[in-house]
């Protein structure tokens, strides 16, 4: 069993793993925790490095689990994220290919965090053509393998991982940025996104 955390718009390094091992498993009976991946994602905009953040509810006083984490909806966050994305990558090759379905994600509004990272989940292996069932942990374990990848979920960590280069919208202002959302590989290498991910090395 590999396992992952199911965060928003996962990283490349995380799709990697995801592709790549028949057996993976999402986590959902952990405890939230902040200044993580469960409700940030990173694309790459005009002035470099862009995180999203989904605002949530959560109290550090009352510890809680990632399922029972809502979504902060008095922001208009689902707008500013969409409108950066649009931003971000209208120029590049297949934004307009992926466009459709992934705006639809961001028409309605969210309630549960985990629900939501994994209908983007859902959407996401659509446009790269991924079929795989999605599977879920039925309980927490503390393990540490080489099949263990829920430390993918922590920003702080991201300095250590690195991915294969390709063409950036604006690389020639601040050249490659590693391991950002799948929505950047996504939109700039389209149908070869997948191909991408399947000879990923596992490197982290």
């Amino acid at each position: 069993m590999t396992l992952l955390y199911p965060t928003y718009l996962p990283n490349i390094a995380t799709y990697t793993v995801l592709v790549q091992n028949n057996d993976s498993v999402f986590e959902v009976h952990d405890s939230y925790q902040k200044q993580t991946y469960r409700n940030r994602s990173h694309i790459y905009g005009a002035n470099g490095k862009l995180s999203l953040n989904i605002p949530v509810n959560y109290s550090q006083n009352n510890r809680q689990n990632t399922q029972e984490v809502k979504i902060d909806n008095t922001s208009k966050w689902q707008s500013i994220h969409w409108k950066s994305i649009e931003s971000a990558y209208k120029t590049s090759p297949f934004f307009e290919y992926y466009e459709d379905d992934l705006v639809e994600l961001y028409t309605t509004s969210k309630a549960s965090l985990l629900e939501f990272n994994f209908e983007c989940i859902a959407v996401i292996n659509q446009c790269l053509g991924f079929e795989r069932e999605i599977s879920k942990s039925e309980q927490f374990t503390k393990i540490s393998s080489e099949t263990d990848y829920r430390f993918l979920v922590n920003a702080r960590k991201e300095a250590t991982i690195e991915t294969t280069a390709y063409i950036q919208v604006f690389q020639e202002k601040y050249g490659f940025i590693n391991n950002l959302s799948i929505l950047d590989l996504l939109f700039n290498e389209g149908p070869n996104a997948l191909s991408y991910l399947k000879n990923q090395p596992l490197t982290f």
